[in-house]
């Protein structure tokens, strides 16, 4: 039997039956795990910046092709080409529109114009009341348990920091808030509402699911992990990354600044051709990043490490010479449902749990 729905304001305000949010990851949120989530009730988000501008819209095209229901598309508010993404948005109707960095004002004005919900993902309660004066409609909090970057303060934590940021101490916060960072099953979905979170959003969770096109072998890499097995490292790419611990990892660690900038711009190069991007491109996004937030020009250089040792690893499927990006909840895993089959028994378990906590009171 199917699971009954599950109604917040997140639901209502993106038009899906659950409130399960699968994110934008780089390599592996592409238009089949989009779509699959999507079909399953929850919200499927494709993730844009490991792709052209072509490839975005060809996915955004497949994808409509597989689910006429709402789904999102992760950008980079900091991309040279990110107002000529959120046009293509808004031309192919997509319903939300996903941030990793806070948007400027104008470019959230410019989508709710439209009817476009947008969602940014935040790392501190300061940067979740900004957006919320700037217009946005809800937020992603990801507490430092998740993959990929992340911050230090646990999702335990900087959950309810946020909510009562946004004025939830007591009751609704100003804008749904979405909690994301250690949730894989209905406990944790209950325990968000609890906080006075709208719902939540899971990577490694989903990227371990049968509609994931990361590849087998990697798969069964990730499902031999436990709670200890990841690391939050920042000689990947300058900034805090959580990854999987693997003898590339260990080498990145133990390895000189001089030897990880020269291995970030060959990586940077790889994916220049790789893209078809033109240096001047490159240069401008990264002087658009300095422009935009604390980093320093060594971490913006070794940001080209990412996309290629991500892709060696989650597309290549190359363990010894790519990056895993993992959360800590992988030690939690051990199963390959399909995206219909895990939102179906997170939602039933947190009925489940629901009913139970309703007899308690």
């Amino acid at each position: 039997m199917k699971a009954a729905p599950l109604s917040t304001r997140f639901t209502e305000l993106v038009g899906v039956e659950y409130p399960i949010v699968q994110t934008g990851m780089g390599w592996v949120s592409g238009p089949s795990l989009t779509a699959a989530t999507a079909n399953a009730g929850g919200l499927g988000i494709l993730a844009s910046a490991t792709m052209t501008y072509a490839e975005l819209e060809a996915a955004i095209l497949k994808t409509k092709s597989l689910t006429n229901r709402p789904f999102g598309v992760n950008l980079r508010a900091d991309a040279t080409d990110a107002p000529e993404r959120v046009d293509l948005m808004i031309r192919e109707g997509v319903k939300v529109a996903s941030f990793a960095l806070a948007p400027k004002p104008e470019l959230i004005a410019k989508l709710k114009d439209v009817g476009s919900v947008v969602v940014p993902s935040i790392g501190a309660a300061k940067h979740a009341v900004k957006v919320a004066s700037w217009g946005a409609d809800a937020v992603i909090v990801q507490g430092g348990e998740g993959g990929g970057h992340t911050g230090p303060v646990a999702t335990s934590l900087l959950l309810p920091s946020v909510i009562d940021a946004l004025g939830g101490q007591n009751g609704p916060t100003s804008i749904p808030v979405i909690a994301a960072g250690g949730f894989f099953d209905g406990r944790g979905l209950v325990a968000a509402l609890a906080y006075g979170a709208d719902g939540i959003a899971m990577g490694t969770r989903f990227l371990l699911t049968s509609d994931s096109a990361v590849p087998e072998s990697v798969k069964q890499e990730y499902l031999k992990r436990g709670l200890q097995d990841t690391v939050v490292s920042v000689k990947v790419d300058g900034m805090p990354h959580r990854v999987l611990r693997t003898e590339l990892v260990a080498a990145l660690e133990s390895g000189s600044r001089a030897k990880a900038l020269v291995a970030a711009a060959r990586n940077a190069n790889e994916f220049k051709q790789l893209t078809g991007m033109r240096w001047t491109t490159m240069l401008r996004d990264g002087r658009t990043m300095k422009q935009s937030g604390d980093r320093t020009w060594q971490q913006i250089i070794m940001a080209g490490n990412t996309p290629m040792l991500l892709k060696a690893g989650l597309v290549d499927g190359n363990t010894e010479a790519g990056v895993l990006a993992s959360g800590q909840v992988v030690g939690m895993i051990d199963d390959l449902p399909s995206c219909d089959e895990l939102i179906q028994s997170v939602m039933t378990q947190a009925h489940e749990r629901l009913g139970m906590l309703s007899r308690l009171a």
